[in-house]
């Protein structure tokens, strides 16, 4: 009985595991069958959405097909028109460039006027002279260039024309600097500023005219390579700006790779064309490795305008970066300042380097209109400070260079009589002029004297034992002077630099008006002769020191 029980238990647990088992079967079957609906489901959508797309796309091709048909058939219509059009605009530009070689340029003309008579001439060479010799007029050549570009009979060639030359000139060295910032404002003109970035089409130029310009961007650009390096020259961010419109204005890209470019954006960044032509060349996604480049070089605030033109101020906020760079040039400053020991060089240029730092970025705050965000008030009024310290370093060297000037010139001597009495150069200077030393008898017997034989000398008299003043100067207790002989000619000893000679012709009235306090009069003629200042031996003694 105990047997069959234990078989029985076992045919129940085996139909149990079983159970369990088909109860999995049936569990992954079902799972696999629902991963197979959920499949063919997707592909059932993905198929119904491409054969919408499809029939979305053949319709659209319908339709551009039509609307192509009848635009061919309207440009056939319209050949006869154009073309006659054409022909007529071709008979005027020629007409008029004919009636402008029959006459000569007059100095009458206006600057509008001078520029189109060029520019129907197809003078290039003509042109940038006179573009040159007007700079100082550079706002209103911008303006009027392009409508006398457009009076050319062929305003690509022209332009062409002047670039072919201006690299000619730069391979010879000879007026480069002129001809870079004339052919600047030619090509400006010829591709006006915005069109790109709006997307509007530029003009269309012939096969033959793009191929020209593609020769003329090729040996440009083997220019730059070798100024790059160290072929003699260097190449300007006003050039590269230039050469970049260029090969924007032809759509010449194409030809040349995308480091390239990439190259001159980064070297040229302060250049705020740049950022305006680097969305034109369609970086892509590369462009925010270019500002991210920038950043990390320090230039936030080109980042802030290379963001901003090219639509990536979330990726880069510009109130971050105006703030970065603010922190950035104040440890520079600081670091500056702290290196050269506090020294009025290194003030100086802390001070210019902070300040021009918020110079940058009020423009760049302005150019953005982000007053709102970037308060402005605090770094003007730094600005003001900084200005207003620089002024007063500035004035307080100019004082103190004048005082040093003055000075050594006391020291070679400053007056015409002993004490620098009025009536000749250096009236007021309280030094002694060791000069007049020499015509006293006696007195400083160390003086060498350049003629060995002076007039004979009247004995010293004390005429002047009271004080006497000099003119703007304190009362000074004069010592014993010597009464003047007929004749004051012997050299004087004067500052080693060659001075012109001096003549000085005082009568004791006029002495006496000068300040003097005399009891009598001088003992002789009282005109002095010429001083030899250039032949003079300097002397070997001090100047006493008056008491005041």
């Amino acid at each position: 009985m105990g047997t069959e029980l234990v078989v029985a238990t076992d045919r129940v647990q085996k139909f149990f595991d079983d159970l369990e088992a088909q109860k999995a079967i049936l569990s992954t079957s079902t799972k696999l069958f629902t991963t197979l609906s959920k499949h063919f489901n997707s592909l059932q959508d993905s198929l119904s959405q491409k054969s919408q797309s499809l029939e979305s796309k053949i319709q659209s091709l319908e339709s551009r097909s039509r609307e192509t048909l009848e635009s061919l058939d309207l440009r056939e219509t319209s050949i006869p028109e154009r073309e006659s059009a054409a022909a007529a605009r071709i008979e005027e530009q020629k007409a008029a460039a004919l009636a402008e070689f029959e006459k000569s340029i007059s100095g009458n003309l206006d600057l509008p006027e001078t520029l189109k008579s060029f520019s129907r001439k197809m003078d290039p060479q003509g042109l940038l002279k006179f573009i040159i010799s007007k700079r100082k007029e550079s706002i209103s050549l911008r303006t009027e260039l392009v409508q006398a570009i457009a009076e050319a009979v062929d305003p690509p060639k022209l332009v062409l024309d002047a670039l072919e030359g201006f690299l000619d000139s730069k391979a010879k060295k000879i007026g480069v600097t002129d001809k870079r910032w004339a052919c600047g404002l030619l090509v400006q003109a010829l591709f006006p500023e915005g069109r790109s970035n709006s997307g509007e089409k530029g003009p269309e130029f012939s096969r033959s005219m793009v191929e020209r310009a593609a020769r003329i961007a090729d040996t440009w650009k083997a220019q730059m390579v070798g100024d790059s390096n160290g072929g003699g020259g260097t190449l300007g961010a006003a050039e590269a700006v230039m050469f970049v419109q260029m090969v924007i204005g032809f759509r010449l890209k194409e030809k040349f790779s995308e480091e390239f470019f990439r190259k001159l954006v980064m070297e040229h960044a302060a250049r705020r064309d740049m950022a305006k032509l680097a969305g034109a060349l369609e970086f892509g996604e590369k462009m925010g490795d270019v500002i991210d480049e920038l950043v990390k070089n320090g230039k936030e605030i080109e980042a802030v305008y290379f963001a901003s033109e090219t639509g990536l101020t979330e990726r880069f906020p510009p109130v971050s970066l105006l703030k970065s760079y603010l922190r950035n040039s104040k440890k520079n400053a600081t670091t500056i300042l702290r290196n050269g020991n506090n020294s009025l060089a290194a003030t100086e240029e802390s001070s210019t380097l902070e300040l021009n730092s918020i110079k940058a970025i009020i423009k760049c705050v302005e150019d953005h209109k982000l007053e709102s965000e970037f308060s402005l008030d605090s770094l003007r009024k730094r600005a003001t400070h900084l200005e207003k310290a620089k002024a007063e370093r500035k004035k307080s060297s100019a004082a103190s260079s004048r005082s040093h000037n003055n000075n050594n010139k006391r020291a070679y001597g400053g007056g015409v009589g002993g004490g620098g009495g009025g009536g000749g150069r250096g009236v007021g200077s309280s030094s002694f002029r060791p000069a007049k030393a020499a015509k006293f008898s006696n007195a400083y017997p160390s003086f060498n004297r350049r003629n060995p034989n002076p007039p004979p000398q009247h004995s010293p008299a004390t005429r002047y034992s009271g004080p006497y003043n000099y003119p703007s100067q304190s009362v000074y207790d004069g010592p014993t002077a010597a009464s003047y002989g007929s004749t004051y000619g012997v050299p004087h000893a004067q500052s080693p630099a060659a001075l012109p000679p001096q003549h000085y012709s005082l009568s004791g009235d006029n002495m006496a008006a000068g300040g003097f306090r005399s009891s009598g009069a001088y003992g002789g003629q009282t005109s002095y002769g010429p001083y030899d200042y250039a032949n003079a031996a300097p002397p070997s003694y001090q100047p006493p020191t008056y008491p005041q």
